[in-house]
């Protein structure tokens, strides 16, 4: 059994008033792992969020992951829960930014990150045959609204409900520290979400890619991802048609300086009430984390935001300002 966790001493600096101030959080979990047999092996993670920044008669904690699953030796794995999904088997590459980077996506937005109910396949190096060759298949059940239709029992906001989905993935590691991946999900989408007015269809399509490289101490990494209603407008629905890219460079010295430098960019296409294509995301990420040792590191995250302040922004309720996040954190 493993026990981790963090404590992340978090504060931001913004003109953006409901960004800017504390942020402190802390992450508890455990992954385990029993040998049933000589081929069988079970396992399970829980991961948990405790929000450190508001008082105590305030619950803001939540569940990140809780799955639990079997493995069958080269036969592959399958496990059930909360868990992530597998376009984020390729996203995750450029999720990697001190504070900020992995939000041209987000949780509960169908098949793109964590979410709930994922039945998912795993076979790695290709049934042992393949090193390297990496392939996952995924079904994800109905979350939907607390009443009406769509009524699960679960039930949540239009922004974060999904239909049955299915989705796939595929990644090969190259070698010499070069990796491939692609992955793709198709959801069917609520009664509930196609009465907003920004995103109407049927499904919600995700196709993405990415590479990256891993090795003498520099990692580089991009993706990119068209989505079909699946790419959030701010607070007011899905982009009809969405282009996210994400690239981030890293360097990791050997005294413990991590320096990082990214670019993300989310644009949507054909948006309703005539505002056509709009740039929902884009900014400019530069960073650094300094590691004291395995345990204890510090950090700084400045996002300089190229987003212009107008209406389309306001009425999204998308921010427009920079933030630079300061952070301390213990590790275990």
């Amino acid at each position: 059994l493993d026990l981790y966790g963090k404590v992340d001493g978090l504060h931001y600096f913004s003109d953006d008033d409901s960004q800017d101030g504390d942020q402190t959080y802390m992450r508890l979990g455990f992954k385990g792992e029993t040998q049933v047999n000589d081929q069988l092996t079970g396992y399970g993670q829980w991961e948990y969020q405790i929000q450190g920044n508001s008082g105590e008669n305030e619950n803001n904690s939540w569940t990140r992951v809780a799955f639990a699953g079997l493995k069958f030796g080269d036969a592959g794995s399958f496990d059930y829960g909360r868990n992530y999904g597998v376009v984020y088997d390729v996203t995750s590459w450029t999720d990697v930014l001190p504070e900020f980077g992995g939000d041209t996506y987000g949780s509960d937005n169908f098949m793109q990150q964590r979410g709930n109910g994922f039945a998912t396949y795993r076979n790695s190096d290709f049934f042992g045959l393949v090193d390297g060759l990496n392939f996952a298949v995924q079904y994800q059940g109905k979350n939907g609204s607390a009443s009406g239709e769509d009524q699960t029992n679960n039930g949540r906001t239009e922004l974060r409900q999904n239909g049955d989905g299915v989705g796939g993935s595929i990644t090969y590691n190259l070698g010499e520290g070069f990796g491939i991946g692609t992955a793709v999900s198709s959801s069917k989408r609520t009664s509930s979400q196609n009465d907003l007015t920004y995103g109407n269809g049927d499904r919600a399509e995700t196709y993405t890619g990415g590479l990256k490289y891993d090795a003498n101490n520099i990692y580089l990494a991009a993706q990119y991802t068209q989505t079909y209603n699946a790419t959030r407008v701010g607070n007011l629905g899905w982009a009809n048609k969405a282009q996210n890219f994400e690239v981030v460079a890293q360097y990791q010295f050997d005294f413990g300086l991590r320096p990082s430098v990214a670019y993300l960019q989310s644009k949507g296409k054909d948006l309703e009430n005539g505002y056509g294509d709009q740039d929902l995301l884009k900014y400019v990420d530069v960073g650094a984390t300094y590691y004291f040792n395995k345990n204890m590191s510090t950090y700084v995250d400045y996002k300089i935001n190229l987003l212009d302040d107008k209406e389309f922004t306001r009425n999204a309720g998308i921010s427009t300002d920079d933030i630079v996040a300061l952070g301390l954190v213990y590790q275990f």
